[in-house]
């Protein structure tokens, strides 16, 4: 690993010291997910403070090389994953890589009122009952999206004790007399994360991520679902299937 650093040289230092950091991240000295040495470790290895070295490693995050996880520190940036969105969207078969190991995580469960919109969205009145089920999405550990899901309480008096049992919403459709539904229409929007699901996905607010919401079907075209998924966009890239 290189720490000649040039001063005077006509480059800036924070410039050299990215371009050595990006030297040994594409020479395998840190492979992809492995986290990055401290800013105290490459301030002294390169002789520099604390700001420049944290002004490289920005320049390595905007070029996607890097990604910070607040808390945790700098990581190098695994490969992007594409996941599908069709007429039959599910997590667990959306990813391109279907050796991923994929988990969600309940975050919470509550029973709220629809207001219009979402009303319009379930086809039920303003003010009906829908539970709200708050999930983390995770790729091989990694967080990579936070969803809010919405279903009619009276269709599904028992929604979230049936998803704790299955562990999926697929499966707990099909546990309450749904063995298959398709999505009726995906609006994509590119937003500023709050600070709750920046949190959550471990990533600074700074940096956008993929809104998507959604309605999902059931056989005979009646709303089962409306979804609301916040992907982190520099692990998730969303592929549209034409077919259908």
């Amino acid at each position: 690993m290189s720490d000649d650093i040039e001063r005077g040289a006509g480059r800036a230092v924070w410039a050299q010291i990215a371009e050595a950091v990006r030297a040994d991240i594409v020479g395998g000295a840190y492979p992809p997910g492995t986290a990055l040495p401290t800013e105290a470790s490459l301030s002294a290895r390169f002789g520099v403070n604390r700001h420049t070295v944290r002004r490289a490693v920005r320049h390595l995050v905007e070029d996607g090389l890097v990604r910070v996880e607040q808390g945790r520190g700098s990581f190098v940036s695994e490969s992007v994953l594409d996941y599908t969105l069709g007429r039959r969207t599910r997590f667990s078969e959306s990813l391109s890589r279907p050796d991923s190991a994929l988990v969600r995580v309940l975050l919470f469960a509550d029973r709220v009122r629809a207001d219009k919109r979402l009303a319009d969205h379930l086809e039920l009145r303003a003010g009906a009952a829908v539970w709200r089920l708050e999930l983390i999405g995770k790729a091989d550990d990694r967080p990579i999206s936070v969803g809010s899901h919405y279903f009619g309480a009276r269709r599904f008096p028992d929604f979230p004790d049936v998803f704790r049992r299955c562990g999926s919403i697929s499966r707990a459709l099909e546990d309450l007399g749904i063995p298959d539904y398709t999505r009726r229409w995906t609006r994509i929007t590119a937003i500023l994360p709050d600070a709750e699901d920046a949190r959550h996905l471990q990533q600074p607010r700074a940096r956008p991520v993929l809104r998507t919401d959604s309605v999902n079907v059931d056989g005979e075209g009646r709303p089962i679902e409306f979804g609301r998924a916040r992907f982190a966009a520099d692990r998730i890239q969303l592929l549209v299937d034409g077919q259908g």
